[in-house]
C-alpha cells in the first residue's frame, strides 16, 4: 500500500507540485489535429491544471494559450479566429498561436501596451495527426519530441481515440499494467467468447517479474501453458504516462495510453492500436469507431460521446459511461453473460478505476504478488521525484533521448525455462517498420 502523503506526492500535478514538474519536463500529446479547424472554432483544453484554449490560425499554425483573456477575464473559447491570431469579442484585443498581442482596438494608435502584453502560451508540435504541447522549464528551447512507434507509423497503420475518465491519472494508468485482471474482468460466465480462449485465461495466478530500464520497467506474467511451456506477457511502463499492452493471436496489434492528467481528478485517455508493418485491419477498425452490438471494445466508439458546452474543457470527449450512471451496470447480464456486468472492456476497466473515489486511499489496499509491476512503478516514481527535487537541472533520460520510448509490449510462449528478457529482447525493442518478429 502507499502512505497517504506519498499517494498525494503523485496523484497532484498541478503547478508546484512534485509530479507536476515531472510531468512538464515531457512532451505532452493533448488532441488529435482534426480537433482544430483552420479560423474555426477555439477548442477548451485543461492540462496538468491549467484551462486553456486552443486555436489552428489562417496560416495552419496551432496555438494553445491561456482560456481568459488578460485584459479583464473574458473567455477565449468564444474568441474569433480570423486572419493570424484569436481575437477576444470583449474588447476586440488579438493575440497570436505564441501569445503575443497583435491589437488592441480600445487604446489609442501606437500605444505601447501592444508589444508589452502577452497571454500565456506553450508551444505546440503536430505528428501524424496528433498535437502535442511542452509545458516544462525550458520553455524556448524544449526537449526533442519523444520517438513513440505509434505516432511514427503511417496512418493506415494506427487507431488513435480520446475519452475522458473520472479519476486521477496514475489511478488510471495502473489497471493497464496489472494484466492479472484482464481475463476475470473481462470474461464470460457462459464460457464462450473470444476473451474466454485467451491464453492467460488457463492460469488465472502468473507469476510476475519485472525489469527496470532507462525509461521505465517492463512487467512480465509468466503463465504455465502445459506442462513444460510458459506463455509470456510483458506490459510496458514509460516514463511519465505511458503504457503499452501485448497482442492477441487473433488479429494481433500493438496497443496502448498516454494517460495524460487533466487534473488531479480527470484524465485524458489517449489510446492507440498499431500494426507495425502493415495496414491497420479495416474490420477491426470499424469495430472500434462502432463497437459490437452495443457493447464497447478497448477503444471508446462513436456513439459513446456526450457532446458537452464548449467552455468545458475536452467537451467532445466526456462519455455516457460514467460514475453517475454506474457506468450502465446491469445485473442480470452478469448473472446470465458477462462477468462484470458492464457493456464493454473499457467501460470494465474505467469503471473498476474510477467507480469508488477519483482518488482512492491507497492506504486502504492489501497487495499481492500479482501487483509487484504497481508497486514498482510506484517506487520509480517516487525515486524520480526525490531525484529531480534534489536535483532542480536533473532530466531523466527518457526526456532528453528520444528514442528512450522506441518499446514493445509482446507476448511469447516458451519453454519453462526459458528467461523472458533474453528471450524477448529484439522484440522488445521497437524497429520502425518492421513486423512482430514472431508469432504472437
Amino acid at each position: 500500500m502507499l502512505t497517504n502523503e506519498d499517494n498525494e506526492r503523485l496523484v497532484r500535478v498541478s503547478q508546484g507540485t512534485e509530479m507536476g514538474r515531472l510531468m512538464r519536463l515531457y512532451w505532452i500529446p493533448f488532441l488529435r489535429s482534426s480537433d482544430v479547424t483552420v479560423d474555426g472554432q477555439p477548442y477548451r483544453v485543461r492540462l496538468l491544471g491549467e484551462d486553456l484554449v486552443a486555436f489552428r490560425d489562417t496560416q495552419g499554425q496551432v496555438g494553445l494559450v491561456d482560456h481568459a483573456c488578460p485584459h479583464r477575464g473574458a473567455p477565449l473559447v468564444f474568441g474569433r479566429n480570423e486572419q493570424e491570431g484569436i481575437r477576444c469579442i470583449y474588447h476586440g484585443w488579438k493575440f497570436d498561436v505564441t501569445g503575443k498581442c497583435k491589437e488592441i482596438p480600445t487604446e489609442p494608435a501606437g500605444s505601447p501596451m501592444v508589444d508589452k502584453i502577452r497571454v500565456k502560451s506553450y508551444p505546440v508540435r503536430e505528428r501524424n495527426g496528433v498535437l502535442w504541447t511542452y509545458m516544462g522549464p525550458d520553455i524556448d528551447i524544449p526537449p526533442p519530441l519523444p520517438n513513440v512507434e505509434w505516432n511514427l507509423v503511417p496512418e493506415e497503420q494506427v487507431v488513435v481515440t480520446l475519452r475522458v475518465q473520472e479519476c486521477n491519472w496514475l489511478q488510471a494508468l495502473e489497471g493497464e499494467i496489472d494484466s492479472a485482471h484482464a481475463a476475470i474482468l473481462h470474461g464470460r460466465v457462459d464460457n464462450s467468447g473470444t476473451i474466454n480462449q485467451w491464453k492467460q485465461g488457463q492460469d488465472k495466478a502468473p507469476t510476475f517479474e519485472c525489469a527496470q530500464h532507462d525509461s521505465g520497467l517492463s512487467i512480465a506474467s509468466r503463465r504455465k501453458i502445459g506442462e513444460d511451456r510458459n506463455y509470456i506477457r510483458v506490459n510496458q511502463y514509460m516514463m511519465p504516462f505511458w503504457t503499452l499492452v501485448p497482442p492477441q493471436s487473433q488479429y494481433p496489434e500493438l496497443s496502448g495510453h498516454a494517460w495524460v492528467p487533466i487534473d488531479d481528478e480527470h484524465t485524458l485517455c489517449l489510446m492507440f492500436s498499431y500494426h507495425p508493418s502493415e495496414p491497420f485491419y479495416e474490420k477491426t477498425r470499424k469495430l472500434f469507431r462502432d463497437g459490437h452490438a452495443g457493447r464497447e471494445t478497448g477503444h471508446a466508439s462513436d456513439d459513446s460521446f456526450e457532446v458537452r458546452a464548449i467552455t468545458e474543457p475536452y467537451h467532445t470527449y466526456w462519455n455516457k459511461f460514467n460514475r453517475g450512471n454506474a457506468y450502465r451496470f446491469d445485473y442480470q447480464t452478469q448473472v446470465e453473460k458477462y462477468n462484470a456486468g458492464l457493456p464493454g472492456l473499457w467501460v470494465q476497466d474505467a469503471a473498476c478505476q474510477s467507480g469508488v473515489s477519483p482518488i482512492y486511499d491507497r492506504t486502504k489496499e492489501h497487495l499481492g504478488t500479482s501487483d509487484s509491476g504497481i508497486v514498482r512503478v510506484r517506487r520509480l516514481l517516487l525515486n524520480t521525484l526525490k531525484t529531480i527535487t534534489t536535483d532542480q537541472n536533473s532530466r531523466p533520460l527518457s526526456v532528453v533521448d528520444p528514442d528512450q520510448l522506441m518499446h514493445r509490449a509482446i507476448s511469447i510462449t516458451v519453454a519453462s525455462d526459458t528467461d523472458w528478457m533474453v528471450a524477448g529482447k529484439e522484440f522488445m525493442q521497437a524497429q520502425l517498420g518492421e513486423g512482430f518478429g514472431y508469432e504472437p
